[in-house]
């Protein structure tokens, strides 16, 4: 039975509540831990947004080059197909050896199962613990990019651009809308905390814990000073035109 695969509500309510300074310390990274496939996913993107060109796939820009009302670029060269796909697919895997390394653990924190507390039930099981681990990290990617995505939206509209090696600044819009869309989306869609499942006890997801969403909205805080650090990073290794 499925019971005997993945925790209890009540297991996994047990490694939530601890309490006090510490706690919430512990709180923040098992948000960063539970959210990792999401918050690599743009670290994803820009590694297969430079490797498939360099053997002649690519890149496909994911506006096809086309311009929106104002005569702008709908999202710019620095959203691709290529990037989009291949970052999903590495969140789905990574989220896979996330579980096999935690598998079914929700009492030593911060590193609990990925799927902890997880039943058939959920919208998100697809056939079993493997396979929804992969599609919980794919989902996570998505909402990433998807967010990423919206912020390249609003850029462009302001007249900010990505397009060959001229690029352009916006600390905001950069660094928040793909946090900010994964944080709401665990909220209202991965656990119990905001949209009720028929059977709260069978269907319950670390992502969606009030605490976990109360913490995330906090590391929001912290999150330019992370997306500026894995960029300059990505800049260093050669993946990306600029540091930022």
């Amino acid at each position: 039975m499925l019971d005997t695969l993945v925790p209890t509500r009540e297991d996994i309510g047990y490694a939530l509540t601890l309490d006090g300074f510490l706690g919430f310390l512990v709180m923040i990274i098992v948000v960063l831990w539970i959210y990792m496939p999401g918050y690599l996913a743009n670290t994803f993107a820009m590694i297969w947004g430079r490797i498939p060109p360099k053997y002649g796939y690519g890149p496909w820009p994911i506006d096809f080059g086309k311009n929106a009302w104002d005569g702008k670029r709908i999202l710019g060269d620095g959203k691709t197909w290529n990037g989009l796909i291949g970052a999903c697919f590495s969140s789905g895997f990574l989220a896979i050896i996330m579980h096999a390394l935690t598998k079914g653990n929700t009492k030593d924190v911060p590193f609990i199962d990925i799927i902890a507390g997880v039943s058939e039930n959920a919208w998100f099981w697809v056939g079993n613990e493997w396979i929804t681990s992969f599609i919980v990290g794919f989902i996570l990617g998505f909402i990433c990019l998807l967010g990423d995505a919206t912020g390249s939206f609003f850029k462009r509209r302001k007249g900010l651009i990505r397009e060959g090696k001229e690029t352009s600044r916006a600390p905001l819009l950069d660094t928040l809308p793909f946090a900010v869309a994964l944080f709401m989306f665990g909220g209202l869609f991965m656990g119990n905390s905001i949209i009720k499942w028929s059977d709260v006890d069978l269907v319950y997801s670390p992502h969606g814990v009030p605490r976990v969403i109360l913490a995330g909205f906090l590391l929001l805080l912290s999150t330019p000073f992370l997306h500026r650090a894995f960029n300059i990073f990505g800049y260093k290794m050669g993946w990306k035109d600029v540091d930022y």
